[in-house]
């Protein structure tokens, strides 16, 4: 049955692969959406009854119904995976997505937030004196000098940071662990807030960012701060965690940073998933010259 297939795949990339809650969800949302299709459409309950036809009609069907080019590359990508699991295993013999074409996506460049109003939210907007307030700007100093990820953040403990050494340590995807410099402002950020950390009764754990009740942090939560305060700073529609990864990035590269060390900071497997922040600089420069030249 192929609902059973589909369990032993996400035990498989929870428990093996290691990835990520967030991406086996997605993947798993993905593939019962298949199998629904399979079922109503076809009456097909055997995955060896499934051919890259059947395949293609459900890609066609979701463009269809309105998902985007982008959300069904996505799902494509999940079921390559899923076919790749069970040609490893033995459970089919040939592999249909091979025929699958995927549909063409347009770029789009990574939102960020412009320096002068990463300067502003840093250097105008008022934080309040308390554990709160110091929390709050510790994790946007955070997120802005470093790019990592939401749910990294919220998985750092106070072991993980070394002030004598100048740097973090960041459990990234699939348990991949990457260290990270800090800056001499982050580590006066850090014993500040550190200070105010140790004031909190009914610490629960040694997770860095708590609750003001002594509860590790949640990513809602840290969502929430920094759409709160990049909202008194720029006009852009997405104020999120990974905007401030995207300014990281985006700014460090327009700098003079390296393309390989902002790729070592981040995390990327590859370089290709850092190179987008050049189109970022690439723009820049455009508007730059249109700007300056006489005859632009």
């Amino acid at each position: 049955m192929i609902e059973e297939l589909i369990i032993s795949f996400d035990n498989y990339l929870r428990f093996e692969k290691r990835f990520s809650t967030h991406t086996s969800d997605a993947y798993l949302q993905d593939l019962k959406q298949f199998q629904i299709y399979l079922n109503t459409q076809y009456n097909i309950n055997k995955i060896d009854e499934v051919d890259f036809q059947i395949i293609r009609s459900w890609s066609v069907s979701l463009l269809e119904n309105n998902i985007s080019p982008r959300s069904v590359n996505r799902k494509i990508s999940a079921l390559k995976s899923f076919y790749r699991f069970l040609l490893k295993n033995g459970i089919v013999l040939k592999n249909p997505m091979l025929k699958i074409i995927s549909p063409k996506t347009s770029k789009k460049l990574p939102v960020y937030v412009e320096q002068e109003k990463m300067n502003s939210l840093f250097e105008e907007i008022q934080f309040e004196d308390s554990f709160k307030g110091i929390r709050d700007k510790a994790i946007l100093e955070l997120f802005y000098a470093t790019g990592i990820r939401l749910s990294e953040l919220c998985n750092i403990k106070i072991s993980d940071i070394n002030i004598y050494n100048s740097q973090i340590k960041v459990l990234g995807k699939r348990n991949k662990e990457r260290i990270i410099p800090l800056t001499n402002n982050l580590k006066n950020v850090f014993s500040g807030y550190i200070d105010a950390r140790s004031q909190v009764s009914n610490i629960q754990d040694d997770s860095l960012f708590i609750t003001e009740k002594g509860k590790k942090i949640y990513q809602k939560l840290a969502y929430r701060i920094v759409n709160y305060y990049l909202s008194m700073v720029t006009t852009i529609s997405k104020k999120s965690p990974h905007v401030l990864r995207h300014t990281f990035a985006t700014h460090m590269l327009n700098n003079g940073a390296e393309l390989n060390a902002i790729k070592e900071i981040l995390g990327h497997a590859n370089l290709s998933a850092t190179q987008v922040y050049t189109h970022n600089t690439v723009e820049k420069l455009k508007k730059v010259y249109k700007q300056a030249h006489p005859r632009a």
